[in-house]
C-alpha cells in the first residue's frame, strides 16, 4: 500500500500537489485559528483527493475538534473521510492509531497537555503493534529542534514510542525540523508541508507499506 503523509497545511492544502497513492494521512494543523469555515474548506478539498482512504487527525490549532461535540464533528466530517481522536483504525492489515495532544508551550493552544503525569495518560493508550502511530507533536530529540536550537518534543512520548515499537511513528507541528530519521527500527517522520513562516509549500512524503 502506497501512504501519502502531509502535516501542517495551516489553510495552503489548496497549493499542495498529493501524489497518487491508497491513503492519504494528515499529522494535524489543517488550520490557521480553527474555525468551522476553515475546518470545512480543508474537509471539501480532502474529501475530493483520489485516494481511497483519507485520515487525519487534529493539531494544536484545530479548535474547532477540542471545543465541538462529537455529534457535531460527525456531522461534517464527510463519509469518505476518517477523523482519529485517540482511535484505531485497521485499513487492509495496516494498523493506525492517532492523537492531537501535544505538551503545553509557553501560551496554551488545542488539545495541549502537561508534560509528566497528564500526559502520559494518553501515551498510555497508544496501542501495541501499530504499524503507523501519528501524534501531532514529536517526541523528544527526534526531528523536534526549532530556531533558536532548543528540543522541544516530548520525553513521555519517546519513552512511549521505544515502549509500544510502531514501525512508523509520523507527525508535524516543528515546522523547521521536517524530515525522516529511523531510529531502532522506528521511522520517525516529521511531515510537515509548509514552512515555519507559512510562505513555503514541501512535497509530500511517500512511503511503500507491504
Amino acid at each position: 500500500m502506497k501512504v501519502i503523509l502531509i502535516s501542517d497545511t495551516h489553510g495552503l492544502h489548496h497549493q499542495l500537489e498529493i501524489p497518487e497513492g491508497d491513503i492519504l494521512l494528515h499529522a494535524g494543523d489543517i488550520s490557521v485559528r480553527g474555525t468551522e469555515d476553515e475546518v470545512k474548506d480543508f474537509l471539501d478539498w480532502f474529501s475530493k483527493q483520489s485516494h481511497p482512504h483519507k485520515i487525519f487527525i487534529a493539531g494544536n490549532h484545530d479548535f474547532y475538534f477540542e471545543k465541538s461535540s462529537l455529534e457535531e464533528i460527525q456531522k461534517i466530517i464527510p463519509k469518505n473521510v476518517h477523523y482519529l481522536n485517540e482511535e484505531l483504525l485497521e485499513i487492509n492489515g495496516l494498523k493506525i492509531w492517532g492523537s492531537p495532544i501535544t505538551p503545553i508551550p509557553k501560551s496554551l493552544w488545542a488539545f495541549n497537555k502537561t508534560r509528566g503525569k497528564e500526559i502520559q495518560k494518553h501515551w498510555n493508550l497508544i496501542p501495541k503493534d501499530l504499524d503507523i502511530l501519528v501524534v501531532h507533536g514529536p517526541a523528544q530529540g527526534i526531528l523536534d529542534e526549532i530556531l533558536d536550537g532548543d528540543h522541544v518534543g516530548c520525553q513521555n512520548l519517546l519513552e512511549s514510542v521505544f515502549l509500544k515499537q510502531p514501525k512508523m511513528f509520523v507527525f508535524g507541528h516543528i515546522h523547521e525540523s521536517r524530515g525522516v530519521k529511523e531510529i531502532h527500527e522506528i521511522k520517525f517522520v516529521n511531515a510537515c508541508s509548509v514552512d515555519r513562516y507559512k510562505t513555503k509549500v514541501f512535497p509530500p512524503f511517500i512511503f511503500e507499506f507491504n
